[in-house]
């Protein structure tokens, strides 16, 4: 295999599992969190650093939003690293509020598979 065609082969998977990581936020899917995260994993959302375990217990509360959606994604395959840079809509429950956000999601190709190992989300701020 070329490595034109691993990359292709590459980015197709990093584009599912970021939108598997975006359905799984949106929804509440902890066990499909399981899977996506590193055991290692780190996120820096809403001014705090979490570990994987606290990201989980995170993810499992209620979402405050609704109409989670992602544009723009950007892609950069770097070896074993990826990077994936995006913005999300969403709507806050509590006010009805549009926002938006950007964010980096880090993945690593470990023994074969893509698993994310760090990502940053800062607050979603209101669209005008």
């Amino acid at each position: 295999m070329n490595g034109t065609t691993q990359s292709t082969e590459d980015l197709a998977i990093l584009e599912q599992l970021n939108l598997d990581y975006v359905h799984s936020d949106h929804s509440n899917d902890v066990e499909r969190f399981k899977e996506l995260l590193a055991e290692d994993f780190i996120i820096q959302i809403e001014g705090t650093t979490f570990n994987r375990d606290e990201y989980l217990e995170y993810i499992a509360k209620p979402r405050p939003f609704k109409d989670l959606a992602v544009h723009d994604v950007n892609i950069r395959i770097l070896g074993d690293v990826a990077l994936i840079h995006a913005r999300v809509t969403l709507t806050t429950i509590a006010d009805g509020v549009a926002k938006e956000a950007l964010y980096t999601d880090a993945y690593q190709k470990r023994d074969g598979t893509w698993v994310c190992v760090a990502a940053c989300a800062p607050d979603p701020i209101a669209i005008a």
